[in-house]
């Protein structure tokens, strides 16, 4: 087989690594920080270099999974079916090759129907309905969990409570449907015009206001913000009614009380769809609510299921993106922020400017050679575009504008947090501060180190940790494990429970999985993916710090340049000091040598309550490694339920159904696993 060139490999490491962060950006913290053009261009790039290098295939690739993970805050579910994302097309002529790609898979020349329906800027969801009562609720989470959001979503007054009984249908034993959460435009000035009025910042956007009323741990609150949803599908399929069509399928959700958006048209070919999405554009502005483009959906259920789908989205369906909104404003001024491995990123600050409806003040110029080719200068007038409706970024200067007073930007000579020289090696558009104890790369790393994908601490965010860093309590990431809870009480916004909270979710991360061990360490190009490889490979740390470069380098899907990333990393006296110091404070690796012993072949688990010495994300690799399911609500087909302290309904459920429950030492023992020390 043909040897992949080192400089694809780095590239698609980079874009990976690139888009698990804005997805987690846009997805769990809504803040994005580039333009939904920019993350189409960049998923793309990717999409076609796996597509042309099937070798590099990671099933945890940004193109393979939706958005980002659950926020730790809420309870996770399982949906039964992956709420996936769609593929998007900007232009006709993308339109007629996805109706060619269908017609192709099909073996047809007939021409296809389809059901094209508006593209609501809101939040999805998915609710299940058992014997017609709504019995929970989730966001789409990754695509694969979602957050369990039913108290907030039972306020939401176009929600039915009970399916309706028209007697047209019988009312499906099972239902999991799925739709949009939204606000309108007049809901969303009456919550602004509120939240004024309390002296409270006032929301960007309906959609980030929507998104944060829906995350609410209150629900009261919830119940007071004017969400409204429309329901655009179902997960599983309806198992006790016979639909031949999606538009057959939305007008049975309709008769069941489920609201639908009335703009849906049904059974039109693919040159029709072209025409309605020209008329949605053209009256985008006059709805009482954001669309960003038109879904345009095979409407034959059979046919959907001929297509079936990629890792990523169905073949049966695609979103018809509106152009971006643009507005033009003036750079006030250019600075630089300071990341994790040390590079510099211009920022610019702009003008405020509203742009679809949110007020545009910052956009990231990328690095050195971005403003360069654009030309941007601190008081120039640029162009403005929120692609997608969502982002901002400066598209081009507006020259005529220029005044001869713009001044050119140049980045520092020296970081402008902790004043080292910086460098920019050749071949690279990057600038890095190479000062391994500067404080703006600290605060990276540590936030690195305790993020979901790493050590996974609940509770340690980003303003604690600039906090903690700020006042000396944190120098490495090893003093995370030192942390007094006495003296975190005294921090801003954290009280005696928060920091008694803090530590227990510290001790509970130190019994960690070596792949997750080795992302937290945070050596550059090593990302999930890559970690994943060396745990597999090298099996225990002692294996990977005797292996040398020659022996990293020939793992396949590692490559010269990590391996001397990652010789370099284990080279440096002070990161080896810094893992000595995490060992000694009894930080456990847990190496998986079970894991293809495939013991729990099929068992399908489910977790409740909080377990002594595992976190649900530790507990739930384990089962996988071992050839189980995890899944995130009670059913007959449950095997077992994991039960820790405080457990919730799910242990009243299995009881129901006869579920067989047990506890952390039964659930290790079955793994053969010891107990954590």
């Amino acid at each position: 087989m043909k040897q992949i060139d080192t400089d694809i490999v780095n590239r698609v490491n980079a874009l990976r690594k690139a888009l698990h962060r804005h997805n987690h950006l846009y997805y769990v913290l809504d803040n994005p920080e580039v333009s939904d053009a920019e993350y189409d261009r960049m998923m793309r790039e990717l999409t076609a270099l796996e597509e042309a290098w099937p070798k590099l295939y990671d099933p945890d690739s940004p193109t393979s999974r939706v958005g980002a993970p659950p926020l730790s805050e809420f309870e996770t579910i399982a949906h039964s079916i992956p709420m996936l994302s769609l593929g998007n097309a900007f232009a006709d002529s993308e339109i007629i090759d996805f109706d060619r790609r269908v017609r192709k898979i099909l073996r047809t020349v007939d021409k296809i129907l389809y059901t094209v329906e508006p593209k609501l800027d809101g939040l999805a969801v998915e609710l299940v309905y058992e014997n017609g009562k709504l019995i929970a609720a989730s966001t789409r989470g990754d695509g694969i969990n979602g957050e369990v959001i039913t108290a907030n979503v039972r306020t939401i007054r176009s929600v039915p409570l009970l399916l309706q009984d028209t007697g047209k249908r019988n009312i499906p034993l099972r239902l999991e449907v799925r739709g949009e959460v939204f606000i309108s435009h007049e809901g969303f000035r009456c919550l602004n015009e509120e939240q004024l009025s309390q002296k409270l910042p006032p929301f960007a956007n309906p959609r980030n206001a929507a998104a944060g009323s829906l995350r609410q741990l209150d629900s009261s609150i919830t119940a007071k913000r004017p969400l409204e949803i429309f329901f655009y599908g179902v997960g599983d399929e309806f198992t006790d009614l016979e639909l031949k069509s999606h538009w057959e399928t939305l007008q049975t959700l309709q008769e069941l009380g489920l609201r639908i958006n009335p703009l849906i048209r049904p059974e039109v070919t693919i040159e029709e769809a072209v025409d309605y999405y020209k008329e949605l554009e053209g009256k985008r502005h006059l709805l009482p609510y954001d669309i960003d483009g038109m879904v345009i959906k095979v409407d034959n259920l059979s046919l959907q299921a001929k297509l079936a789908t990629t890792s990523r989205s169905p073949r049966w369906a695609i979103a018809y993106k509106f152009k971006a909104m643009q507005e033009t404003t003036r750079v006030l001024n250019i600075d630089v922020q300071v990341g994790r491995t040390g590079v510099l990123t211009p920022v610019a600050h702009l003008q405020p400017v509203s742009v679809g409806g949110a007020m545009v003040k910052r956009a990231t110029l990328h690095n050195e050679d971005e403003i360069g080719r654009k030309d941007i200068r601190i008081g120039d007038t640029v162009l403005v575009q929120r692609a997608g409706d969502v982002i901002p970024e400066v598209v081009k200067v507006i020259e005529s504008k220029r005044t001869g007073l713009e001044k050119t930007f140049r980045m520092p000579l020296n970081c402008p947090v902790c004043g080292s020289t910086v460098i920019r090696a050749k071949g690279e558009t990057a600038t890095r501060c190479i000062n391994s104890t500067c404080l703006a790369q600290l605060k990276e790393r540590i936030k690195h180190f305790s993020s979901k994908g790493a050590f996974d601490i609940d509770g340690l965010g980003d303003k604690l940790v600039e906090q903690l860093v700020d006042k000396g309590m944190l120098a490495s990431y090893a003093d995370i494990f030192h942390l007094d809870e006495v003296k975190i009480q005294g921090l801003e916004r954290m009280g005696a429970i928060s920091a008694e909270k803090l530590v227990l979710a510290i001790e509970k991360s130190k019994n960690i999985k070596f792949s997750r061990f080795l992302y937290a360490l945070g050596i550059r190009h090593v990302g999930e993916h890559v970690a994943k490889i060396l745990a597999e490979e090298f099996k225990s740390l002692d294996n990977l710090l005797a292996a040398t470069k020659e022996q990293i380098e020939a793992v396949e899907g590692v490559g010269s340049v990590i391996a001397e990333s990652v010789v370099n990393f284990f080279k440096q006296n002070t990161n080896r000091e810094v893992i000595s110091r995490i060992f000694d404070s009894n930080v456990c690796i847990l190496f998986q040598t079970h894991e293809k012993e495939k013991t729990l072949e099929n068992k399908v688990f489910v977790l409740t309550g909080t377990l002594e010495d595992l976190t649900r994300d530790q507990a739930k690799e384990m089962i996988e490694a071992a050839g189980g399911k995890v899944s995130g609500s009670v059913s007959r087909k449950t095997d077992y339920l994991v039960a820790g302290s405080s457990p919730g309904s799910k242990l009243d459920m299995a009881k129901a159904l006869g579920v067989e429950i047990i506890d952390q030492a039964a659930f290790l023992k079955m793994l053969s696993l010891p107990k954590p020390q």
